[in-house]
């Protein structure tokens, strides 16, 4: 049944799309100031819906039915907005209008803004480039390290995952070219963090929504990073690398119309383990390998095909220490059984797999169709006890997006997710599979020059749960002067219960969060302010009502716990980005801070409390500077996060005192330097990165061991693998590096 009300919705739209049909042909060009020809730019008639796109030489041409005296109207983001007044009797094919640039109003590399009026896709983000990522200091090119210096998110150095606004990390979906990623983190051990699985270069674009997100994309309580890979590269390259955690190869093949990328590396951190002094035993020092292949066809000027495909594989053995050493008080738990540390081996074998199309037809329609296959196979062992996992997720996307004018779009699509993930557990073995389908509509629309609103609606359908959600969701933003705006973001998010639940065959209804975001943002000579404020509702978040405190995020459910809906909580917090290029000559840094007040009463919390994984206060402090004499980039990142709250067992738990003790505050200075050089048809790059350069001690909560009797008798820190690091590496590439690529 709700697939047949999807349906019609959708069929509505389309058909009301189609009802525009003209009579009289209007035709011309559209061109700068230097007379040079403005491709991609919006023309139409004002206060209508009959318009175009301008092709590659700025010539445009549609039809309408309106006669008499109109105001044909042309926009594009790089320029000011012109119009002028015709008259319309017949077809009119000499048209001619001039755009003037628009003066600069973005912020260079990066774009932070919530509900954009420039632009009309996804502006409830925040964009990163690629070169934003690798040129970060203590984000060693990882994407998710990256998105962490910006506002609204948590440190995590013991855990993978993004945190987003007081969510937990299975509350932020991450996204390639729309399509679902699973297994986003390379597998580690508990309590030690690994890296994203995603190379900065291998994308043009890296979107981080930390609320308030599109009607496209659901199952995600608190954000979404969204990863867009590169279209048709600009010439034939070969790269290679070496550094202390590996080597790397990579090549690129572009013909007139396509192109073929194939890269290999294999990792093995014995120079860096025996250079670096780490906090726990990696027995097993981490060695791995992985291989992508990457196809991309312009079968003509207006559409691309790209297909892609990774695999890795990683092995690594480190002992931790164990949780549960020494209490008997639990027998049927088999970590008891063990001794203060345990040994953990994991085996991952990981492949993603990806194809999609993008069409654009007569400047009105654009079509978009993707699919994706992941495969995750874990072969661990804890101490003697197997713990396998198979991971699998297939998903289908189509959507199609009718251009009415320039100030009118409508987009429509749906989706269908299957995945399931079977876990063996000493001699218990758990399975569930589950399939969601959806279906979306949006419409972007831009009434007058300083107001743009966009609403949107979704439904979403658990197969497993057998429960559908229709989810609203707007967004709106005023133009407050010609460099500021006001924007307004808000909806209502759903999400599936924890892994953790599915596994141990619970079947609750979806979680919810409910999003409301304004900000003020003033863009101008590569300066950009932001102050932004939200507030999150949780409801019907799962909870345990009857279950015993555990703070061992790795516990056992019980067959025989109870489980429902009655969990509840929010999030609420203040946000300051200010970015400057501009004062000082090659010099480009930015402040990032957030304020966030949150509790929650979910899980087996016996008291509503803030969760262990949220500092009330995160400042980020990243400069880059250029030094052109010696082509050198200097580039240092500093981290602050007043303490995490943690469990401490010594106390009873009550209403006031439950998660009430606080970690020392974090503190992390990182330094990268990079060097640039040419032999003979090869640019290379030199880097040298320190992370922690100070040694500073951070700690990101306790674990306790217990008597006989369940009493804690004493505490061990929970610290990361290494306090601090140094990297080095090289580059070489038969492509030229420009200083902002340092």
């Amino acid at each position: 049944m709700y697939n047949n009300r999807l349906f019609i919705l959708i069929g509505i739209f389309v058909f009301q799309g189609l009802l525009a049909m003209g009579q009289f042909k209007i035709s011309g060009i559209v061109l700068n100031t230097k007379n040079k020809p403005v491709k991609g730019a919006s023309v139409s008639l004002e206060n209508t819906l009959d318009g175009s796109t301008t092709d590659s030489l700025g010539y445009f041409h549609f039809t309408t039915d309106e006669k008499g005296t109109q105001t044909i109207v042309v926009t594009d983001i790089s320029y000011e907005t012109a119009g002028q007044p015709i008259e319309i009797k017949s077809d009119i094919s000499d048209i001619i209008l001039h755009l003037k640039p628009k003066e600069a109003q973005e912020l260079g590399m990066v774009t932070i803004t919530a509900g954009s009026f420039e632009a009309t896709n996804d502006k409830t983000k925040t964009v990163l480039k690629p070169l934003d990522i690798v040129t970060t200091a203590g984000a060693n090119a990882d994407v998710v390290k990256a998105i962490e210096t910006l506002p609204g998110t948590q440190q995590t150095g013991t855990e993978n995952g993004l945190f987003v606004r007081g969510g937990d990390a299975s509350e932020a979906a991450i996204i390639v070219d729309e399509v679902v990623v699973q297994n986003a983190f390379f597998n580690s051990a508990p309590g030690v963090a690994t890296r994203s699985r995603f190379g900065a270069f291998q994308y043009q674009g890296v979107s981080f929504s930390s609320g308030g997100y599109s009607a496209r994309y659901g199952q995600a309580l608190s954000g979404i990073l969204e990863l867009n890979t590169t279209d048709l590269p600009e010439k034939s390259t070969v790269n290679l690398g070496v550094n202390m955690a590996g080597v790397y190869a990579s090549g690129t093949k572009k013909w007139a119309n396509s192109s073929l990328d194939i890269g290999g590396n294999y990792n093995n951190l014995t120079p860096f383990y025996k250079l670096a002094t780490t906090n726990f035993n990696f027995y097993k020092v981490p060695v791995g390998g992985g291989t992508n292949i990457r196809y991309v066809w312009k079968p003509n000027k207006d559409g691309i095909l790209k297909i892609n495909g990774n695999y890795t594989d990683n092995t690594s053995g480190i002992a931790i220490p164990n949780p549960y050493a020494g209490n008997t008080v639990v027998p049927q738990n088999p970590f008891t059984h063990q001794g203060d540390t345990i040994d953990f081996v994991t085996k991952d074998q990981n492949l993603f797999s990806s194809v999609s199309y993008k069409q654009m037809f007569k400047n009105k329609y654009s079509l978009y169709t993707a699919a994706s296959y992941s495969i995750d196979q874990t072969n661990n062992t804890f101490g003697t006890i197997p713990i396998n996992e198979k991971d699998e997720r297939s998903q289908y996307r189509i959507e199609g997006k009718k251009f009415f004018t320039s100030r009118l779009n409508l987009l429509l699509g749906s989706d269908i997710q299957n995945f399931s993930i079977d876990k063996k557990f000493d001699v218990y073995e758990q399975q569930f599979t589950e399939t969601h389908t959806s279906g979306y509509s949006e419409l972007e629309w831009t009434p007058v020059n300083k107001i743009a609103f966009r609403p949107g609606l979704r439904y979403e359908y658990s197969a497993l749960l057998k429960e559908g959600k229709w989810a609203p969701r707007f967004s709106m933003a005023i133009k407050t002067s010609r460099n500021s705006q006001v924007s307004l973001a808000g909806g209502a998010f759903y999400q599936d219960p924890d892994n953790f639940y599915l596994l141990a065959g619970k079947r609750p209804d979806m979680q919810k969060a409910t999003h409301y975001i304004a900000n003020w943002q003033l863009s101008k000579n590569d300066r950009t302010l932001r102050i932004e404020g939200y507030y999150k509702n949780y409801e019907d978040l799962i909870r345990e009502p009857f279950a015993i405190y555990d703070p061992n995020r790795y516990r056992v459910l019980s067959d025989t716990t109870t489980v429902n809906n009655t969990g509840h909580g929010y999030a609420a917090g203040a946000e300051l980005f200010y970015r400057d290029k501009k004062t000082v000559k090659n010099l480009d840094y930015w402040i990032s801070y957030s304020y966030i007040d949150t509790r929650r009463l979910y899980q087996n919390f016996p008291f509503e409390a803030t969760p262990s994984f949220i500092a009330n206060h995160n400042l980020n402090l990243v400069a880059k500077y250029f030094v052109d004499k010696i082509q050198t980039n200097f580039s240092a990142t500093y981290t602050y996060s007043s303490g995490f709250p943690y469990y401490n067992p010594e106390k009873q738990p009550t209403s006031s005192n439950f998660l009430s003790d606080h970690t020392p505050a974090f503190n992390n200075l990182a330094v990268t330097v990079s060097y640039l050089h040419t032999y003979g048809k090869w640019f290379t790059v030199f880097y040298l990165s320190v992370d922690n350069i100070t040694n500073y001690h951070n700690i990101f909560g306790y674990r306790y061991n217990y008597d006989s009797k369940g009493v804690a008798i004493s505490s061990n820190p929970i610290v990361p693998a290494l306090y601090r690091s140094v990297f080095v590496g090289v580059n070489m590439s038969l492509t030229q590096f420009k200083k902002d690529e340092l």
